[in-house]
């Protein structure tokens, strides 16, 4: 039976707010995982051109932009097509909610946040069926039968060391 790669799961945050976005990739790297960061579109761009992405992490306002739009583009690069974006704001719009999940959003979360529900939401999003099986194909050695229809990921392996980088 195949496990699950030891490899923690690669997430992009995505937001202008230096402060909030160091406090989102500090809980989670804390909780385990591999975080970049970006404070506005380009480096987002850059990075999810770059890395092996199991998540985004975007603001729904990423300098006078819209976050909504900004992750649609991002999943059109190549490989990205499956990731799972969390929305996060401060925004008290009414429909924000609906808006975020209509622009394939898995989750919406409101700043400021609880640390623990964050990590939960994080850990739920990286846990949807189809994107455990696409993370195992991604990460099974070449030898081994991959189930029909599940490519692998075709991208240069840019992944950096250490606990999070920011894209500026």
């Amino acid at each position: 039976m195949y496990t699950m790669p030891q490899d923690p799961a690669v997430i992009l945050i995505v937001d202008e707010d230096a402060l909030a976005l160091t406090g989102v990739a500090a809980t989670l790297d804390m909780a385990g995982y591999e975080c970049h960061c970006a404070r506005n579109p380009e480096a987002a761009f850059k990075a999810a051109r770059a890395l092996n992405l199991d998540l985004l992490i975007c603001d729904v306002r990423v300098q006078e932009q819209s976050g909504l739009e900004l992750c649609k583009e991002l999943r059109k690069e190549p490989g990205n097509e499956d990731v799972p974006v969390l929305y996060v704001s401060s925004a008290q719009a009414p429909d924000i909610i609906r808006r975020s999940h209509e622009a394939g959003g898995a989750y919406y979360l409101r700043k400021p946040f609880d640390p623990d529900v964050l990590i939960e939401l994080v850990g739920k999003a990286l846990w949807m069926p189809h994107l455990v099986q696409s993370r195992i194909s991604r990460h099974e050695p070449a030898s081994l039968p991959r189930p029909s229809g599940l490519g692998m990921r075709r991208r240069s392996d840019a992944r950096r060391t250490g606990s999070f980088r920011s894209e500026s």
